[in-house]
């Protein structure tokens, strides 16, 4: 299973085994599966560098791709047809190579104003639409809104935010 994202899917300023991709492989595992994760996340990309370099992630196609692109798009303010015509390009290749995927989006911020927040959040929709593929609106979900504390050890432990 492929992971092509930015800085959430690559694990920015984690250790490898506490990024995204080692803990949805340990997460899989626990559940009797076996699989390989293969990390295509770059810190910092945005939806045409994902494109870009989507050729080399698929040289050895995945059996599922993950693609957890759009946040730094929203950051950049990239215009949204570029953000679409990225996604598109993407979803197709890997449609072309029959390779089934997950579309985990992001939600914008809320200060770019509510009518760009709900362009951008149109945009995942229409692509999961157009391309069939299982769509989960906010890579997110779950995770943003709680609190995180490092143990003495250095551990990581998240709880759910109150109120």
């Amino acid at each position: 299973m492929l992971a092509l994202g930015d800085s959430l899917t690559a694990g920015y300023d984690l250790s490898r085994s506490e990024g995204f991709v080692a803990q949805l492989q340990t997460a899989i595992r626990a559940r009797g599966i076996r699989t390989s994760m293969l990390d295509a996340g770059v810190s910092g990309d945005t939806t045409a560098g994902g494109r870009a370099r989507s050729n080399r992630a698929l040289a050895d196609p995945p059996n599922a791709t993950i693609v957890a692109l759009g946040s730094i798009d929203f950051l950049r303010a990239i215009p949204l047809e570029v953000t679409y015509a990225s996604f598109d390009d993407i979803l197709r290749r890997l449609a072309e190579c029959n390779i089934s995927a997950l579309r985990a989006g992001m939600l914008a911020l809320r200060n770019l104003g509510a009518e760009y927040v709900k362009a951008f959040e149109r945009v995942y929709r229409r692509l999961a639409r157009e391309h069939d593929v299982m769509f989960m609106l906010f890579f997110l979900e779950r995770v943003a809104g709680n609190s995180i504390s490092t143990s003495r050890t250095g551990s990581i432990r998240m709880r759910a935010a109150q109120g």
